[in-house]
């Protein structure tokens, strides 16, 4: 090897190891700030912003959000912005219990964009006061379970599907065959039980009964207005509306400094997607799949 293909050679080369070097470098201080804390920065009164989008299929960050605002002695109220078309039933409970906690800390106000609805709603509920634009698709309270059947599939493609179990109703809503008239009671009575959980909660958080909430819970969608007139909601008004409400309920003077939760491993998220949201879609796939999964979610 002559001398021009050796320094060739190494600055192709050392060009790789210094760009890898880089990236490894600015990895690790992404990884490095992944737990800094932005509830424990001291500054003016502010109002905390949590912004809930997509599918509610995990409750981890948004937990950690508003505990991080509950415990932060500057943040004097918290505005949940929702943008859901709900999701999975216990992270959406677990949101909901945390909001009832926080609120004996401090006020808690919800602000619906363009969609809020079933599991969307049901964690709004939770919340001291709920504003939403007039045109806000918000409600379906109702519960959907949905279970393929590939039956047809597999005889096509030659496919035979044997099932060993042990526990009559253990493979109930198998994709690879009929659902049976017990398997169907069986199914459609868990969802009535979850469905009453639902009515319940908005109930309970409408300071409604029982009886007021039932006819509403058809799992149709009303719009904003609507929903105000059927005391759904409780204000008309968009983000900055909800935030001056928060701000007065936290006793701030004048128009309220707002805060936002400090994104952890930004550069990874952007880079790979959110970790969440990435593993919300591997649920939501498998759940398709394997069909039971129960769900506060509006239908397509």
């Amino acid at each position: 090897m002559d001398r021009r293909a050796a320094w060739v050679l190494g600055i192709v080369f050392g060009g790789m190891f210094v760009s890898l070097f880089g990236f490894l470098l600015v990895l690790y201080f992404a990884v490095k700030s992944d737990g800094a804390d932005s509830s424990k920065d001291s500054g003016p009164d502010r109002v905390g912003v949590i912004e809930v989008s997509g599918t509610i299929m995990d409750s981890k960050r948004t937990l950690k959000e508003l505990n991080r605002f509950a415990d932060a002695e500057h943040v004097k109220a918290i505005v949940l912005r929702i943008d859901s078309p709900g999701g999975a039933v216990g992270p959406s409970q677990e949101i909901y219990d945390a909001i009832k906690r926080i609120k004996a800390k401090k006020k808690v106000i919800a602000s619906m964009g363009s969609l809020a609805a079933s599991g969307g709603y049901y964690i709004a509920c939770a919340t001291d006061k709920i504003y939403a634009n007039p045109g806000t698709l918000t409600g379906s309270i109702g519960v959907i379970m949905e279970m393929p059947n590939v039956q047809g599939l597999l005889k096509w493609a030659g496919v035979e599907m044997n099932t060993l179990k042990a526990g009559k109703m253990k493979d109930s809503g198998s994709p690879f065959r009929e659902m049976t008239p017990e398997e169907r009671a069986y199914f459609e009575g868990m969802l009535a039980d979850v469905h009453a959980q639902f009515i319940e909660a908005v109930a309970a958080g409408r300071k409604l009964t029982v009886e007021e909430v039932t006819p509403l819970a058809d799992g149709r969608v009303f719009s904003g207005r609507q929903a105000k007139e059927a005391k759904l909601v409780d204000e008309l008004g968009g983000i900055e509306a909800a935030i001056a409400e928060a701000g007065k309920l936290g006793g701030i003077t004048g128009e309220p400094k707002t805060e936002y939760p400090r994104k952890d491993k930004k550069l990874l998220r952007e880079l790979m997607g959110d970790d969440d949201e990435v593993e919300g879609l591997a649920r939501t796939v498998l759940g398709k799949l394997s069909g039971a999964s129960v769900q506060y979610r509006m239908s397509p």
